[in-house]
């Protein structure tokens, strides 16, 4: 098992990971200022862009909707992966072996370059197999998908393509590319036979099945032909890359609308999953060639953010016997959610990819709609095995169900079926379907069988662990987050709350100048060395918010002046977290400079502002005490006000003389 990665290795990290080449696989950026980067925000809809992204300081900003961090944070929120996994996919990124507290191993650098080289393998196979689609050897492919309703906009959107007929000729490719044949072997795409390793997808329509993270991994492929005695399906087999029981077909496509609209939609294959998206439902995925499971759970609840505040799962299932199997296998896997859990069933037996080809994009948006919850369908599902219209019907359909509510954990939820079963049944009495279901419960717990049948938490379902951020990560937080991402307002904190503070007004010309110095400080720390450091620590700031971050400054090792990204990834840590925001929005703020020379000027200029009126504060100050003493009676302090006065006086005109 892997430990705890070591803190040094993630600072190493993240000071070599250039956030802008991170985020420019993800976010169109285009320049906005010097050093820093503009494009539409990835975590909401906008159409002018606010997501801000400056990679001196290692960090990025949204400033409309608030959400900020450094490279690892946005790899988190992208990939939905926890903190640990962001690590682990930078570091491979760069070439870095990572080191582990407790003895704890990760993956090393030859099984990091043998994931690359999988990786490689299947995105130039993928890029082989959509090219082929185009050729005329093709035909019968795009005859098929054209024949589903999807045209050739739709076959690029998914990356449908083809797999040529004839043994080799994705191995002849691969080959020419550089693999090795053990390398190859490794990936799936390859059969093995008595003359050596051929192609395994022949004659077939392709499909890349990516992973969360939007590489490929795998394949499926459809027969086209008669005489392929294969089976209508076939996917890759399981390899270091492929899990089918980790699998979701389409969730790289998927992952980001299934966040926002905390909606899970699953279809039973790859036409549904295409047809549901090009419909609208963005939210559609697919598990391929196994039922949909715990491990799929795991991926589905750390999209929906499953923490019992709302969201939903959706199974559609064909109408058919096959279909209500399905359905009633997933509802051995329901309570492992506390989203609420549905199915929709098309009665006429139609898949989503049927209905849209012959009732239009309605008729899937329709499906959807018409969901029942779980619970229900699986109840009246044992029902119709009976005979309800007899006596003997009756009971047998109650012996029958009684199992099936006894297994929901919610004890108020199970109340309330108790009382639908009775209804559904035609009994005139609940209190003997609960007392029948609460023996079962009972019995259920001396056999032992408390996993399905026992709750507690939430709703009664069990919680499981989320992504570990830990303490590796402590900045991630930004409670507080006000409008624009700044702080909110309080009137003034209860004894020994967490302090809140107002966000600056704009206008006032002292609040203005304070957040320019800070804004320096943060985005051209190697200013602050030697003697301005000493100035910058004096300094006192009139707002409470932003003397609260010179403090977290002063609290800051000043040999970090001279790395950017540490010395605010430090920062970060030493403000109070409603304040961590306020500093994420001023580490990446444009500067008002067009050149490298102005950039230096400008913030010589805002220093030397601040120093400046930290001078006249000071003086101000002697100049009280000056007045309030008599020199005649304590001259020795008399002139020891006036030379201080006097240097200071001299300070602020070489300030002045430097600007």
């Amino acid at each position: 098992m892997p430990g705890l990665i070591k803190r040094e290795d993630i600072d190493e990290v993240r000071q070599r990971t250039d956030i802008k080449e991170v985020v420019d696989g993800y976010v169109t950026l285009k320049g906005a200022g010097l050093g820093t980067f503009k494009g539409l925000c990835p975590f909401h809809d906008e159409r002018s862009p606010s997501f801000t992204v400056r990679p001196q300081v290692g960090r990025y900003h949204c400033f409309g909707c608030g959400e900020d961090g450094d490279v690892i944070a946005f790899v988190q929120k992208q990939d939905h992966s926890s903190f640990q996994e962001a690590v682990e996919k930078l570091a491979a990124r760069i070439g870095y072996e990572l080191r582990y507290e407790d003895g704890g191993t990760g993956p090393n650098r030859e099984e990091v370059g043998r994931r690359q080289r999988l990786l490689d393998a299947h995105k130039i196979a993928d890029e082989f197999f959509r090219a082929q689609l185009l050729t005329p050897g093709a035909a019968e492919a795009r005859t098929f998908l054209h024949g589903r309703g999807f045209d050739r906009a739709a076959a690029e959107h998914f990356g449908c393509g083809y797999a040529p007929q004839g043994w080799d000729a994705l191995l002849k490719h691969l080959r020419g590319r550089g693999f090795t044949d053990a390398e190859l072997k490794l990936t799936g795409m390859f059969s093995e036979g008595n003359r050596g390793i051929y192609d395994r997808f022949r004659g077939r329509l392709i499909w890349p099945i990516k992973d969360i993270a939007g590489d490929t991994i795998g394949f499926g492929a459809r027969k086209l032909y008669e005489d392929d005695q294969g089976p209508k399906y076939l996917n890759t087999p399981e390899t270091a890359l492929y899990k089918k029981s980790q699998v979701l077909y389409g969730i790289d496509l998927a992952k980001r609308s299934i966040a926002k609209d905390r909606q899970l939609v699953v279809v039973e294959g790859y036409t549904d999953v295409m047809a549901c998206h090009l419909a609208g439902i963005t939210t559609a995925v697919a598990t391929c060639g196994t039922a949909f499971g715990t491990e799929h759970i795991k991926i589905a609840r750390r999209l929906l953010s499953d923490d019992g505040t709302g969201g939903e799962v959706v199974f559609t299932f064909d109408g058919d016997a096959a279909g209500q199997k399905a359905a009633l296998r997933a509802f051995e896997e329901d309570q492992r959610f506390t989203a609420q859990t549905y199915v929709a069933v098309e009665p006429s037996g139609a898949d989503p990819c049927d209905l849209r080809q012959s009732r239009g994009d309605e008729a899937v948006h329709a499906l959807v709609q018409s969901r029942r919850p779980l619970f229900e369908f699986a109840i009246r599902t044992t029902l119709k095995q009976f005979n309800l219209d007899t006596v003997e019907g009756r009971v047998q359909g109650l012996k029958a169900s009684v199992p099936v509510v006894a297994a929901i954990r919610d004890a108020s939820t199970r109340t309330g079926y108790c009382q639908a079963l009775t209804g559904w049944l035609g009994m005139p009495d609940p209190n003997e379907v609960l007392r029948l279901v609460n023996a079962e419960v009972k019995n259920a717990a001396k056999r032992g069988d408390t996993g399905r049948i026992q709750g507690s938490g939430p709703q009664g379902h069990h919680q499981q662990p989320g992504p570990q951020h830990g303490h590796q990560h402590g900045h991630q937080g930004a409670a507080g987050r006000g409008p624009g991402g700044g702080p909110g307002v309080a009137a003034g904190p209860p004894s020994g709350a967490v302090p809140s503070y107002h966000r600056p007004d704009p206008r006032d010309p002292v609040a203005s100048m304070e957040r320019q110095a800070l804004e320096v400080a943060l985005q051209e720390p190697s200013l602050l060395a030697g003697g301005n450091w000493e100035r910058f620590s004096a300094a006192s700031f009139a707002t409470p918010a932003f003397q609260a971050v010179h403090d977290a400054m002063r609290a800051t090792d000043p040999a970090l002046t001279a790395d950017p990204v540490r010395w605010v990834e430090q920062v970060m840590h030493e403000v109070p977290e409603p304040l961590r925001p306020l500093v994420s929005e001023l580490a990446v703020v444009p500067l008002p400079a067009s050149t490298e020379e102005a950039v230096q000027k400008y913030c010589r200029d805002i220093l030397s502002r601040l120093f400046e009126l930290q001078i006249t504060r000071v003086k101000a100050d002697k100049m009280g005490q000056l007045q309030r003493l008599d020199p005649a009676t304590d001259p020795e302090t008399f002139q020891r006000l006036n030379r201080e006065l006097m240097m200071l006086e001299m300070e602020r005109r070489a300030l002045r003389a430097d600007a």
